[in-house]
């Protein structure tokens, strides 16, 4: 028989490992292959691991060599190049200075970090212009003492620097902060990174605590008189079609099945038929409150004017949460870019509570709905939307901002279910607070946020 090459593949053979039925079964399978073969899996393998060693040498370098660091590293390698080239003195001189403060900062990176590091938030939640303290309790929990470092704290798009002295083990150190919450928004606290390095920070090296806290920072909101968004009108509600068996608006009378309550009974009927008769109501529904916030920025002169809109809507809306209203607070839904110009979408924030209100209001960002590159709908579009989806409104607000003109306000509340009492809110800091009513709506003039609670207390709307 001729011998077979040993390029050639050889046949496979398969060894099966399984087990007792009931737990996991397992089959390897293993193939021999020719000398080729295998020299290619071992290169392709030598290959990957030897791009797996750059990947991570070159994280190494980007998280722990600064660019003044990178700058160092440069002129020493250039330096010593010329100086070997052209035989420069100067520039013998300048790579030795470089690779010597290189050497001088590595000690300072010596030693590991062993730290519990927790961060206190005195609130979660808070009113724009407030202040948040904290509490930054960091503990090292080694035996040996633990060279100077920083903790670095994102608060938004902001950072704070926490410098931590010398701490020998089993010591702690705390630091107390203080996070301004001006503007209304979601304040993202954290990852928190303890860094460590050279006074020249030109070397460092990093221990980050994916923790992240979230504190909302609610709108300023007015305090406006009980009932006085024009519901007393239906503090009975509006009849359905839908027939119940105990409400306010009586319908009928029919006989007695088993089950209903003989409080219902109506002995006049039963008196007059022989059978016993019970009483059947319509169902009352409260109506709708609908608060729509115009989130186009073209709408307004400069961003407190929108700020003063956005609190204005907070302020109508927490107040119907409170007197236990159905409230809806509709704003224009962020649009896709491949959907821009063919899809109008809103959305309603959550009205289970003030707080889930305040909550949702707070995450509010303003957009243009003009041009190629709109991101939100028009405030008339948002009517269009409430009016198909919502049908059983009472009275809606339309918040806006001095831009916006009255013909384009009176077509939103021409979009609006009829018979409705439709109010405009228009935030103008220039102007006088005024009421003006027309026979398609009522305009509010604010010219401040304390306006709103005057202009209703007033009787403002009818």
């Amino acid at each position: 028989m001729t011998e077979s090459s040993p390029l050639l593949r050889e046949p496979a053979t398969t060894d099966t490992v399984t087990s007792t039925r009931g737990h996991t079964v397992t089959r390897l399978a293993h193939t021999r292959r020719g000398r080729v073969a295998s020299g290619i899996a071992q290169a392709r393998r030598g290959v990957r691991s030897a791009v797996g060693v750059l990947v991570g040498a070159r994280n190494w370098v980007r998280e722990t060599v600064s660019p003044a660091g990178l700058l160092l590293v440069a002129i020493a390698i250039g330096g010593t190049a010329a100086g070997a080239a052209f035989g420069w003195f100067e520039a013998w001189v300048v790579a030795a200075m470089s690779a010597s403060l290189l050497l001088v900062c590595v000690p300072f990176l010596l030693g590991a970090h062993d730290y519990r590091v927790r961060l206190d938030l005195d609130r979660d939640r808070v009113v724009a212009g407030s202040e948040i303290q904290g509490t930054l309790d960091l503990v090292n929990r080694g035996s040996r003492p633990s060279m100077p470092s920083v903790v670095d704290i994102p608060v938004g798009r902001g950072l704070i620097e926490a410098h931590i002295p010398l701490l020998r083990g089993g010591a702690h150190h705390e630091e107390r902060l203080v996070i301004a919450a001006q503007r209304r928004g979601v304040i993202d606290v954290g990852p928190m990174t303890v860094s460590r390095g050279d006074p020249l920070r030109v070397l460092r090296r990093e221990m980050r605590w994916p923790e992240v806290q979230r504190v909302h920072v609610h709108p300023v909101t007015v305090a406006l008189p009980p009932s006085s968004a024009g519901l007393i009108r239906d503090l009975e509600g509006a009849p359905s079609t839908a027939l119940v068996d105990a409400d306010l608006s009586f319908h009928a009378v029919r006989e007695y099945v088993p089950g209903d309550s003989q409080r219902h009974v109506h002995w006049k009927s039963t008196a007059r038929t022989g059978k016993l008769m019970v009483r059947q109501y319509e169902e009352s529904r409260h109506a709708r409150i609908a608060v729509l916030l115009d989130l186009d920025l073209d709408g307004y002169s400069d961003d407190d004017e929108f700020e003063t809109a956005v609190s204005a809507a907070a302020s109508l809306g927490v107040q119907g949460v409170r007197e236990g209203r159905d409230v809806l607070v509709g704003v224009s839904s962020e649009l896709d870019t491949a959907d821009r110009g063919a899809v109008q979408a809103m959305r309603s924030l959550p009205t289970v509570t003030p707080r889930a209100l305040l909550d949702g209001v707070s995450a509010l960002q303003g957009g243009s709905a003009a041009g190629a590159g709109a991101r939100v709908i028009r405030l008339e579009s948002v009517a269009t939307l409430v009016a198909q989806s919502f049908g059983d409104l009472s009275i809606a607000f339309l918040v806006t901002g001095s831009l916006v003109t009255l013909e384009r306000l009176r077509r939103a509340a021409i979009t609006l279910p009829p018979g409705i009492t439709v109010v405009a809110v228009r935030v103008d800091p220039e102007a006088e607070p005024t009421a003006r009513h027309s026979r398609e709506l009522t305009v509010l003039t604010l010219g401040r946020l304390d306006d709103l609670a005057q202009l209703l207390a007033r009787g403002a709307v009818r």
